[in-house]
């Protein structure tokens, strides 16, 4: 026998072992692309293939994983610096059609993202409803604007506009939002180390607890002000209702907050019945419980209760968070703050000497100002999406929306849209310099009949936070840190941090820094450990040395420049 038949035979055995593996092998990477393929089509024959003949004309897309659908790669790009990988995967696969077929937040939906789908979607009320999540409806309540019908929101809008956005309610509200806006900024000189973001929400929950609960003690304040950020940290958390889980959590404080809302009003009420009501000194909830529709019906507990909830949430949530942006954004650009600045000294020189503090009037003449918080609206989006339900089959852009599916109007993609707004990403209230947006591209405060109720509020309390500011006060950041990409607003929260120390000594940062979780539900608080995970999130000022977990810093935070 030669050397190589005695090869052949010695390696045959090896080689029909290897030719068996290969087939099982194959066999098993078979059948996983066959049980892929399988899921992937789950959602398919429960969504689609019952559509019958309609599912041809559906938007291009993909519903996902059953279940989950799309939302692991929702929740993987927003917990990156890069949150428009979401949709611009769809764009990137499917094409620039601006409506895309997916499965988000337990429901077959359709997203919309451009100007005109937008508009079209927000302002036919004959065809769509509210279709938000029911995790958030259980959270801000059946009774709040974002859960109740047409018919309902009509009246519950007429009965609360006036003691809100008219014109002598926001003409009462100014002292009030000066004097707090003036303590506030003194108060921050002198504490050296701040977190700008939070402080800025406790001045604007202080302010919108005014506005509806002005007398209720400073103790009430601080207990409702915490359960709303545990509140909000559920909103924005996946709905898992399990101890040790933010929405649980979230769900236990709403309950608190029902039940302090609920005495309230129950003492309210038993003030008026005694005559015992202090009319001087009348506020929105007493509005509220006054307030009639022409057949003379009254809001119930429950709307009073949901209303409340709901507008002490939106109205420091949001004025606080783009308060927040655009004073850092000023700061960052020299140019545009000091003709911000120059504007408002011009307001001050005209006023007359016996005026003390803004009006109404000069607040409407803050021309470039108003430029500035439209940019910042803009550029920052507070509001990612507002959700509807189709009433009817809908037919769009050549495109049809089955009657039940429910639809994302995006609006981070018409805001940050270069054909609209050119370098979308770049901070430039000069590009409003004699501009009219057109209808649906830009919807900071969405449109149609549920366009935001306090809107006008909240773009008062921005102005003249940012005309005290630009006067009197800057910051001498040592350290801040925020996302690169200053256009993220994920689920999360926009996160900014401003340390000082007013003694220039070094401020040691270990243990301070707060990074939040929507996946894993959960917070972690140091430095170190974001640092590692989130190197891309932080930029440090060219003044201050970082050395470890210690920084050199410039002297001061917040001064007063005069």
């Amino acid at each position: 026998m030669s050397e190589s038949s005695l090869l052949y035979q010695i390696l045959l055995p090896a080689m029909e072992l290897g030719s068996i593996w290969v087939v099982v092998l194959a066999a098993i990477f078979g059948g996983l692309g066959v049980g892929k393929w399988i899921l992937k089509k789950v959602n398919w024959w429960l969504y689609e293939a019952q559509l019958g003949e309609k599912q041809y004309s559906l938007p291009p897309g993909d519903l996902g994983w059953p279940f989950i659908g799309n939302m692991w790669s929702f929740l993987r790009a927003f917990k990156s610096s890069d949150p428009d990988s979401f949709m611009r995967s769809f764009i990137n696969k499917y094409g620039h059609t601006g409506i895309y077929k997916a499965f988000m937040f337990g429901n077959p939906s359709v997203f919309v993202t451009t100007p005109e789908a937008c508009r079209r979607v927000l302002c036919d009320d004959d065809a769509f409803k509210p279709g938000w999540p029911i995790s958030t409806v259980k959270l801000v309540g059946r009774k709040s604007f974002v859960s109740i019908s047409y018919e309902e929101h009509k009246r519950l809008r007429r009965l609360t506009s006036a003691p809100v956005n008219g014109h002598e309610a926001l003409s009462a509200y100014i002292p009030y939002i000066e004097e707090n806006v003036i303590a506030m900024l003194g108060k921050w000189t002198t504490m050296g180390k701040i977190e700008f973001l939070t402080q800025m929400r406790k001045l604007t929950f202080r302010i919108i607890m005014y506005i509806f609960l002005s007398s209720e003690s400073e103790g009430v304040m601080e207990a409702l002000e915490k359960d709303y950020t545990t509140l909000n940290y559920g909103i924005r958390a996946m709905a898992i209702n399990l101890p040790g889980f933010a929405y649980y959590e979230a769900f236990k404080a709403r309950k608190r907050l029902v039940a302090t809302f609920q005495s309230i009003v129950d003492e309210r009420r038993n003030l008026r019945k005694n005559g015992a009501l202090n009319a001087k000194k009348k506020d929105m909830m007493d509005s509220l419980l006054s307030v009639e529709d022409e057949n003379g019906r009254k809001l119930t507990d429950e709307e009073i209760i949901d209303v409340v909830l709901m507008y002490l949430n939106a109205g420091h949530e949001s004025s606080g968070h783009i308060t927040t942006w655009a004073t850092i954004f000023l700061q960052e650009h020299p140019e545009f703050l000091q003709k911000a600045k120059e504007e408002q000294e011009q307001i001050v020189k005209r006023r007359p000497p016996t005026q003390k503090g803004l009006s109404l009037k000069e607040v409407r003449e803050m021309d470039y100002l108003s430029k500035v918080i439209d940019e910042t609206l803009r550029l920052i989006t507070f509001s990612l999406t507002v959700f509807r339900e189709a009433k009817t089959d809908f037919s769009i852009n050549g495109y049809t929306i089955p009657k039940g599916w429910r639809v994302l109007v995006w609006f981070r993609t018409v805001h940050l849209d270069p054909e609209i707004y050119p370098n979308p990403k770049e901070f430039n209230p000069s590009r409003w310099d004699n501009y009219t947006p057109k209808a649906g591209t830009f919807l900071p405060f969405g449109a149609g009949s549920r366009l935001c109720p306090g809107n006008d509020l909240a773009k008062l309390e921005i102005s003249i936070f940012l005309h005290y500011f630009l006067l009197d006060y800057r910051f001498a950041l040592c350290y801040y840190l925020f996302m690169n990409d200053p256009t993220l607003c994920s689920p999360t929260s926009i996160t900014l941090y401003i340390f000082s120390d007013v003694t220039g000594s070094n401020v040691k940062i270990l243990n301070v820094f707060g990074c939040s979780s929507l996946i894993q539900d959960q917070k972690t608080t140091a430095w170190q450990e974001s640092r590692r995970f989130h190197p891309h999130l932080y930029k440090k000022q060219e003044n201050a040395s970082l050395d470890g977990d210690v920084i050199t810093p410039s002297p001061t935070g917040v001064v007063k420049i005069k």
